[in-house]
């Protein structure tokens, strides 16, 4: 099973949306909400990528509008970066995730579901032709980057890569979120504005 099936011939990212809305390209559509396709335009010349919609990104059919898109969004303000001229997206469409009591807690989707998932991040990326591609977690960066990708010993580099002129992994703001400690969270906090305003330098 696979995405490509349902991709529209146009692939402007209205058309791309409205097409991801009917994807069936692998199991996850049967459990999800609805489709939770990226967000921003065409031009942009930063994409961030996340791993896959979490239970509100699945409620409200947007990307990064729960906690984690909450601390997304202060990162780019203190790295001098304007969210509105940023598109994001993620490499599943699908929220996946298992019961724990009346809650949905997310559960990370499988390689087979990811390369199911990959066409529509291609077409999203030939759409948007950014500058800087940025990886928010390990999910995301192997599965742009390749699986023998470690965020721990590559986070914050400048990857060369035929998806754009310059790729880069950061922590994903849900990591941040669940570090065992404040100290860590302020530290990996830390590294992700920091690593933001790399690629901000980067554009400059």
């Amino acid at each position: 099973m696979s995405a490509s099936e349902y991709l529209p011939s146009s692939r402007s990212l209205r058309t791309l949306s409205r097409a991801a809305r009917d994807c069936q390209g692998c199991e996850l559509y049967k459990r999800a909400t609805q489709t939770v396709f990226g967000a921003g335009r065409a031009g942009s010349q930063i994409i961030l990528v996340g791993e896959q919609p979490g239970d509100r990104e699945d409620l409200e059919g947007l990307p990064f509008v729960g906690p984690a898109g909450r601390l997304l969004g202060e990162a780019l303000e203190n790295a001098g970066i304007d969210r509105e001229l940023v598109y994001v997206t993620n490499a599943v469409k699908h929220f996946k995730w298992e019961p724990r009591g009346k809650r949905r807690l997310h559960k990370k989707p499988s390689a087979r579901e990811l390369a199911a998932c990959r066409p529509w991040l291609e077409a999203e990326l030939e759409a948007v032709r950014p500058q800087v591609v940025v990886c928010l977690g390990a999910t995301a960066a192997q599965s742009l980057l390749g699986r023998n990708f470690r965020i721990t010993q590559q986070r914050g580099e400048l990857v060369s890569s035929d998806l754009a002129d310059c790729v880069m992994a950061t922590w994903h703001p849900s990591a941040v979120l669940r570090a065992p400690d404040k100290p860590a969270r302020d530290r990996m906090r830390g590294e992700l504005v920091d690593d933001l305003r790399r690629v901000r330098s980067v554009l400059a």
